[in-house]
Formats: C-alpha cells, sequence, structure tokens
C-alpha cells in the first residue's frame, strides 16, 4: 500500500514549511537526558499502552521497552521535547534497523517515540515527528520504516505512515510483542 499524500503540515519533497523544531523546545538528546527519559518511559507506557495490550503482555514487556537506551538516546538523530524544563516527549531515528543493526541506502527507521501520557493530544508527537522527518530528508533519507505499538498506528498514519501489517518484535527468549509494521515515503 502506498501512502497517499502527506497530511496539511508535513514537509514533503520540495515544499518549504516553518519548522517545528523551536515551538515546542524539540532537541538533540544527551547524556544528560537519560534518566529523565528513562522516567518518561517508564510512567507513560504503562499508562498509554493498557487499552491496547493484555494484562500478561504488560508484566512481560513493560520491564523491557520502558527503559531508555543510553547508545539510542546519544546517538545523534534521538530527540527530546522540552517544556517548562521537563522532557514531555522522545524519540528519533537511525539509519539502522531497530534489533538487527542493518542499515540499508536511503531508509532511516524511527526509535522509542513516547509522549507524555499528560501531553497527548496537544501537538507533543506532531513536533517531535515533524522534526525527525526535516532532519531525516536533510540527511538524504528518502523512506522511514517504523515499528508501531498497536496504541500508536492511528498516530503514525495521520503522519502519513501506511501499513505494511502486523508483527511480533522478539524482546526477550519466549516474548514477542505485538506491534505494526509501517512506512512512509519523504
Amino acid at each position: 500500500m502506498i501512502p497517499k499524500a502527506n497530511p496539511p503540515g508535513i514537509k514533503q519533497k520540495g515544499q518549504i514549511m516553518q519548522s517545528a523544531r523551536h515551538a515546542l523546545g524539540v532537541r538533540a538528546a544527551t547524556l544528560a537526558d537519560i534518566a529523565k527519559v528513562d522516567a518518561l518511559l517508564a510512567r507513560a507506557y504503562p499508562r498509554l499502552l493498557r487499552a491496547d495490550y493484555a494484562p500478561s503482555m504488560m508484566v512481560m514487556a513493560l520491564p523491557l521497552i520502558s527503559r531508555a537506551k543510553p547508545a539510542l538516546v546519544t546517538c545523534g538523530t534521538y530527540y527530546v521535547v522540552e517544556a517548562n524544563d521537563e522532557i514531555i516527549g522522545a524519540g528519533g531515528w537511525t539509519r539502522a534497523a531497530p534489533g538487527r543493526g542493518i542499515a540499508r541506502a536511503g531508509v532511516g527507521n524511527i526509535r522509542h517515540v513516547v509522549t507524555d501520557d499528560r501531553q497527548v493530544r496537544r501537538g507533543v508527537g506532531r513536533a517531535l515527528m515533524t522534526h525527525i522527518i526535516e532532519v531525516a530528508t536533510e540527511q538524504g533519507i528518502t523512506r522511514l520504516d517504523c515499528l508501531s505499538t498497536l496504541t500508536a498506528r492511528p498516530f503514525y498514519q495521520a503522519m502519513g505512515f501506511a501499513v505494511t501489517g502486523p508483527v511480533l518484535i522478539p524482546l526477550a527468549e519466549g516474548i514477542q510483542f505485538p506491534a505494526i509494521a509501517m512506512w512512509r515515503n519523504l
């Protein structure tokens, strides 16, 4: 399935768009942010995901997905959104695919995106994704792949991503986390 035209406010090749980089304080994450990103993931994921995942899955998966990965947070393409000196959103992209470490020419991979559960539907995720798309495009990325939680699927679709299909992400021996593979041309 090919995604339809990008929704309003999303940069398409050749278009000029006002940057969302500074509207909510989007900036590259640093080593000093790891504890705050870790706290955001640990607080938000249980609240945001509980409607879409069985309690047994939450018990097994949350300890594995609700932790900031220092190498990812400090990679240079992972960002935080700040408001009033508090991190209210985080996420980024890498050339290497999650888990496999394989990079494909022109393809970036959305990584570990989260919005504070108290800040959903206030533009935090949109500002973050707009920033990711702008920077990835500037760095020669022409397509973004994403492994979305079941919960985040509508958000990514609103950002112009199309569904490839359901996937199971191996988190640990015997733990397969249900997700949705998605993609978007830039």
